[in-house]
């Protein structure tokens, strides 16, 4: 019943958190489900440190992300090609949905998504980022400087029409 009620209440919050990584949505149930399970497995282990929620995304998240390294077709590609110049174009976030932005964050390759995913909206450090991916704290922040680099060219080549449109 317990089991029940957490599903219920943190499900559609989890599934979010899964489809930024996975994109597919039958295999972000799959991953919500398996890191569910996790969850309940490890229950007796959480000890009060840190809010429960916080706790439960952790695993949510730590599922996702093996997930996304064991499965071939879904391998993170760490590009480290040379960086190229990043030309400063204007660009403006408050006329943009946040629908539309998730959107552009999720046309980002894999590893750059993965990153920023990790860094902006879960909060995690370069250094925890490189622990739980198996790179290097400079290559964390590389893909993540990569990845904000792309949304803004994204955003920059939106016509002043698409942001009206969209805003």
């Amino acid at each position: 019943m317990a089991q029940r009620h957490l599903y219920d209440q943190y499900s559609g919050k989890f599934l979010a958190i899964c489809i930024r990584y996975l994109k597919d949505r039958e295999h972000a149930e799959d991953v919500m489900i398996e890191g569910f399970m996790k969850i309940f497995e490890k229950l007796p282990q959480f000890q009060s440190k840190g809010s429960f929620e916080g706790w439960m995304k952790r695993i949510i998240v730590t599922q996702a992300l093996m997930t996304l390294r064991s499965n071939r077709h879904l391998m993170m590609e760490i590009n480290m090609e040379n960086e190229t110049e990043y030309q400063d174009h204007n660009y403006e976030l408050n006329h943009m949905e946040t629908e539309d932005l998730m959107r552009m964050v999720e046309s980002l390759p894999v590893g750059y998504r993965t990153v920023f995913n990790l860094f902006a909206i879960e909060g995690f450090s370069h250094q925890e980022i490189g622990d739980l991916l198996g790179i290097s704290e400079s290559t964390s922040k590389s893909q993540l400087n990569r990845a904000r680099n792309t949304l803004k060219e994204k955003i920059a080549s939106q016509t002043p029409k698409e942001r009206r449109i969209n805003g």
